[in-house]
């Protein structure tokens, strides 16, 4: 096995539906706990408008999770994603 195949081995498994900027939505949720769009923006993520509509799409996925208007956490799958733990590609919209 190659250093590259070793490397793919322990890539985070991302989605076709997500972007670059969600791992580091994510990172910041992790670090820092309950954050509003705007918060993420403070921290050194991407911009409010950004993460205020990318939230929502994590969340449909079940990788954070609502609290109230405009305030989110990560959930259980979202820590084992960053963990490298959870295949985001296997994961299903749920409905509210």
């Amino acid at each position: 096995m190659t250093v590259l195949d070793k490397a793919m081995d322990v890539m985070r498994k991302s989605a076709d539906w997500m972007v670059p900027s969600d791992d580091r939505i994510l990172e910041l949720l992790r670090e820092h706990g309950n954050l509003t769009p705007q918060a993420v923006d403070d921290l050194g993520g991407p911009s409010a408008g950004h993460a205020q509509d990318r939230l929502p799409t994590l969340t449909k996925f079940g990788l954070t999770e609502r609290i109230s208007r405009g305030l989110y956490r990560i959930s259980e799958k979202g820590i084992a994603y960053l963990d490298e733990d959870l295949d985001a590609s296997e994961l299903e919209p749920v409905d509210d």
